[in-house]
């Protein structure tokens, strides 16, 4: 626990919730333990503490965005892509218990349980009493992720921007196709093509196949034209 309390600058009081907070469930069915200490039930309150913090921050920092754009913004931000570049970052990933052969699979690298310990750790510092001083944290860690969706909007709504535009010329949408998957399973690589008219119009790869089809849907409105991600 003095890890968290340095990663995070913030005292522990309950300890206890922290370790649940950093325990994966093939760690409580290795050690034959309860359902309820693994971070699942933590990661439940922890999203809506971290939507709670990001919403706070948004709203503050842009005062003039309507509600619509401080949504998408929070939403690219609150992403398991985000979230496990951010546990990697600061060290927390590196503190989840999990059964021994998962640790042996690297489980700790997946983004989906980093993220899942992230958001727990924020669940348990808002059960610890710590919100005011977890929100300072979490200002200092997400600004730069904010700012940057900010000033790249067209990039990561690219998927969005792709089928407003060809809604607009014949109804049809973009076909996505996943044509390969590599690599180990803690470290992935997808490989999506993205279709229009039954013509190929670009592919791309990503560590997960949400992240591949959205910068496929990025080369295909550099492609075509499409004006917001021209600029």
């Amino acid at each position: 626990m003095k890890e968290v309390e340095d990663i995070f600058g913030i005292k522990i009081s309950d300890s206890l919730l922290f370790e649940r907070a950093l325990t994966h469930p093939s760690y409580t069915q290795e050690k034959e333990l309860d359902y309820v200490e693994c971070y699942e039930r933590l990661e439940f309150l922890g999203d809506a503490v971290l939507k709670l913090a990001i919403s706070d921050i948004l709203y503050r920092k842009y005062p003039d965005y309507h509600e619509g754009e401080m949504s998408k913004i929070r939403s690219i931000v609150v992403s398991d892509s985000t979230l496990s570049v951010i546990s990697k970052e600061i060290g927390l990933a590196d503190l989840i218990r999990a059964s021994e052969h998962d640790l042996k699979q690297k489980i700790r690298t997946l983004e989906s349980v980093s993220a899942c310990a992230f958001e727990a750790v924020l669940g348990a510092y808002w059960l610890d009493g710590k919100f005011e001083l977890l929100m300072k944290k979490l200002e200092e860690l997400f600004t730069p992720h904010i700012e940057n969706v900010n000033e790249n909007m067209a990039k990561y709504n690219a998927k969005a921007l792709l089928q407003e535009y060809t809604q607009s010329l014949n109804k049809k949408t973009p076909v996505y196709k996943l044509v390969k998957e590599s690599g180990p399973a803690h470290n992935r690589e997808f490989t999506v093509e993205v279709w229009y008219n039954d013509e190929f119009i670009a592919q791309a790869c990503g560590k997960s196949k949400k992240d591949a089809e959205q910068k496929c849907a990025y080369e295909a409105c550099q492609k075509l034209g499409v004006t917001e991600c021209q600029k």
